[in-house]
């Protein structure tokens, strides 16, 4: 595989998401290359730039997706709405997919295939001037026929308990991801645990029932089966900034020890 081989990468991560094991990546909200590049010799199966939870910038994330790609790792990139014009550059720089958060509607989730697709799947505009296309090495025909075959990895976080019928919201979507901090937060702290894991569960069976792959959230890969993901297909585990805090914290203790 050669550097902005995009569509490849893609490919691998759905092959991933059919695998025995679950497709293990972690959120990245720091601007250094350097957590892409650990990442990947760590083992993840992908990343997932974080555009909601952090301070990055779209050009933060173009820069990480890009060191992503020449790394080989699958790069994502989550965003709090859809936003074409900015889905369209980011996917030019070479993401593999994006994590579309707090998706209640059908609307929202027809505004994702839209910026994601070129006609006359979507509405996403055309340009061969881009590290996608290989800077039009690329004859427009064959890019389209790849993007066609491999298209950008959808992702939809469902983090309340009140959203359109999941069956219809879930249709378009590659990974039906629950978000189970905000769907705790929606049904209310106080509630019973039990209430949560059936929320949880609910999600879960209707993307099994709708042919979609079902994941999550853990702070750690021993938590999943806590949170209802122990048969998740895509798991985020934790973030790059959750884990150096951790270190952090344990070097302190070691140290006064």
């Amino acid at each position: 595989m050669t550097a902005g081989d995009v569509h490849l990468l893609r490919r691998r991560l759905r092959a991933a998401l059919t695998a025995e094991e679950p497709a293990v990546g972690t959120f990245v909200k720091l601007a250094s290359p350097d957590v892409v590049e650990l990442a990947a010799a760590a083992g993840f199966a992908f990343v997932v730039v974080d555009l909601e939870h952090s301070t990055l910038t779209e050009r933060d994330a173009v820069d990480l997706v890009r060191h992503a790609d020449v790394c080989g790792l699958p790069a994502l990139v989550r965003v709090p709405e859809v936003d074409a014009a900015a889905v369209n550059r980011l996917l030019e720089a070479g993401a593999a997919g994006i994590q579309l958060s707090m998706l209640t509607r059908v609307a929202q989730a027809d505004a994702l295939v839209a910026a994601t697709r070129f006609a006359p799947s979507g509405r996403r505009s055309v340009s061969l001037a881009n590290r996608a296309a290989r800077f039009g090495a690329t004859p427009l025909a064959g890019f389209l026929r790849r993007e066609q075959d491999d298209p950008p990895v959808l992702v939809g976080q469902i983090e309340t308990a009140s959203t359109d019928p999941l069956p219809d919201l879930l249709a378009a979507l590659d990974v039906c991801f629950v978000g189970s901090t905000d769907l705790a937060v929606d049904l209310g702290l106080s509630a019973d645990p039990a209430e949560l894991r059936g929320a949880v569960d609910r999600v879960r069976d209707a993307a099994r029932s709708a042919a979609v792959a079902f994941g999550g959230w853990a702070p750690a890969r021993g938590a999943a089966k806590d949170l209802g993901l122990a048969d998740a297909d895509y798991l985020v585990v934790g973030s790059d900034l959750q884990m150096l805090a951790a270190g952090l914290r344990a070097a302190v203790r070691e140290e006064n020890q």
